[in-house]
């Protein structure tokens, strides 16, 4: 596995040399996006990306926990979690990475 990560500037610089807007506008329109994504999530919608995968935000309950090294029972409180599921093109992409 590589230990490189993709990052913001790098969507941004991505969509700089691929559409052929400035660096400034590409950065505007990466955030622009992620912004639009992440006010979804919070509002507890669903965002379904074709060919890619589903984010959606699931509501857990209070459960009791054990600390693994004291064995003490604690509670967990309620809370907001995200989830994503990988749509069966990138699943599949993904394996065919693995392959090489």
């Amino acid at each position: 596995m590589s230990d490189s990560t993709l990052t913001r500037m790098d969507l941004a610089e991505a969509v700089f040399r691929d559409v052929g807007l400035s660096r400034h506008e590409s950065a505007q329109l990466v955030e622009s996006v992620l912004g639009h994504i992440s006010d979804a999530l919070v509002r507890g919608e669903q965002v379904k990306i074709s060919s890619f995968g589903t984010f959606s935000v699931r509501d857990k309950n209070e459960r009791i926990g054990r600390n693994p090294k004291t064995g003490e029972e604690v509670p967990i409180t309620p809370r907001r979690v995200l989830t994503f599921r990988p749509s069966h093109l990138m699943k599949d992409r993904v394996a065919e990475g693995n392959k090489r």
